[in-house]
């Protein structure tokens, strides 16, 4: 039986599967075509932590965000400065803050 999946893996995935018994046909990603799948696994990941809301499913979408990371050419040195630079700029999430609504006041 075979079942087709089209979608990026982890780089384990092809080795696990192996072992299991079966087998698999992979192919590498252009560059281009890896910036299209990490995108779309990111939203395949969010929707997965909608889903279940485990601790796994919050894991795996660190894991692609720091891919999609490097794979747009930063390091994760540099997403962690720019995500602290953020906190301390404009704060973290907290304070549980809903903001509803602001009133502009009439400085004219």
């Amino acid at each position: 039986m075979t079942k087709v999946y089209n979608k990026l893996v982890r780089d384990r995935i092809p080795e696990i599967i192996e072992k299991s018994g079966a087998s698999c046909k992979t192919e590498i990603l252009s560059d281009a075509e890896y910036l299209k799948r990490i995108d779309a696994k990111l939203d395949e990941e969010l929707a997965e932590y909608h889903a279940d809301h485990t601790i796994e499913e919050l894991a795996d979408l660190v894991e692609v965000i720091h891919a999609a990371a490097i794979a747009r050419g930063y390091t994760l040195e540099e997403l962690e400065k720019v995500r602290g630079e953020k906190a301390a700029k404009r704060g973290k999430f907290e304070k549980k803050i809903l903001l509803r609504e602001v009133i502009e006041n009439g400085n004219d």
